[in-house]
């Protein structure tokens, strides 16, 4: 149950608007900064010289321009033109074309038929792009997919969905991506859920991994696989032997600086991985929701700011 302890208590820091407005005026300063390990930056320019340097190291990426829960409508507008500059930035710089967002932040929360337009304007920009519509907490799962089916029967085909093995639902939303041909990226869900729609024990989380992972590997649609855990990594190394399922048919995703170890090896041994690359001002909610999520790097932060301090 500590892992539930730690996401309960980075998610009540995550709201914290004082604490936000600290780390948001220091997190970032210095490149040395905690922060810094794990966000690229606060500009896409910075986002941008990030990605370089990981496609450098054999590997693929995706951006994030970070930002979610907008409150207004005219929030939404900005954050979905803000998508665009970052779109127009890339498309320059010769890099990977792959970005993930989420749909709060183009107004999911304020009016669902704005954030299905705003989606819109940016896939419409994004062409070329593959574009991955991230999850965020349980409240929102079904507003998500909804949105998702829309406008991918609406022809937009550049995009996937990012599903969470916390949840009770997920069996039956893998089903409905598997059914539409759409790519799905798995995780085990970074937000404190109730037990009523979410499996509480890390035991039971994994386990749904395990699952949800074997029936995308055998009837997905090149799923990602996202966990940066080392026994499902090799767990879905030995499945994949096993059913002959050739290492281009899926791909690993792992976070900005977490386990560059491990995603080194996996490219050494001829996997695919892509690094999921956070950037922008709004990049305090996502840090708390990191460091709860695996108690881990919690001790790797305190070390590195202790060495700044050094």
């Amino acid at each position: 149950m500590l892992d539930n302890a730690s996401k309960a208590f980075f998610h009540l820091l995550a709201k914290s608007t004082t604490l936000k407005n600290i780390t948001s005026r220091y997190g970032m300063r210095r490149p040395t900064s905690f922060a810094r390990r794990f966000i690229a930056g606060e500009t896409v320019e910075e986002a941008i010289e990030a990605a370089r340097a990981v496609e450098a190291r054999g590997l693929m990426q995706t951006l994030d321009f970070l930002g979610e829960g907008v409150t207004s409508l005219e929030e939404a507008q900005a954050a979905s033109n803000d998508y665009l500059h970052v779109i127009d930035a890339i498309l320059p710089a010769g890099i990977g074309r792959n970005l993930s967002l989420k749909l709060t932040q183009l107004g999911l929360g304020v009016d669902r038929a704005v954030a299905t337009d705003n989606l819109r304007r940016v896939l419409d920009r994004a062409d070329g792009f593959f574009v991955r519509i991230d999850m965020e907490s349980s409240a929102f799962t079904a507003s998500t997919l909804q949105v998702f089916e829309t406008v991918w029967d609406q022809g937009y085909r550049q995009l996937g969905v990012v599903l969470q093995s916390d949840l009770r639902r997920t069996a039956a939303d893998v089903e409905r991506m598997i059914a539409l041909g759409a790519r799905v990226r798995l995780v085990k869900g970074a937000y404190r859920e109730p037990a009523t729609v979410a499996f509480q024990r890390k035991s039971e989380v994994d386990e749904n991994y395990r699952r949800l992972l074997e029936r995308l590997l055998t009837a997905g649609h090149y799923p990602a696989i996202a966990t940066h855990d080392p026994t499902i990594i090799e767990y879905a190394r030995r499945f994949t032997a096993a059913q002959g399922i050739d290492a281009n048919a899926f791909e690993f995703q792992m976070l900005y600086g977490i386990r560059r170890d491990l995603q080194a090896k996996l490219v050494a041994d001829g996997y695919g991985v892509r690094v999921y690359i956070p950037f922008g001002r709004q990049w305090f909610p996502y840090f708390m929701r990191r460091l709860g999520e695996r108690p881990a790097n919690i001790g790797f932060v305190l070390r590195g700011v202790a060495r700044d301090r050094g």
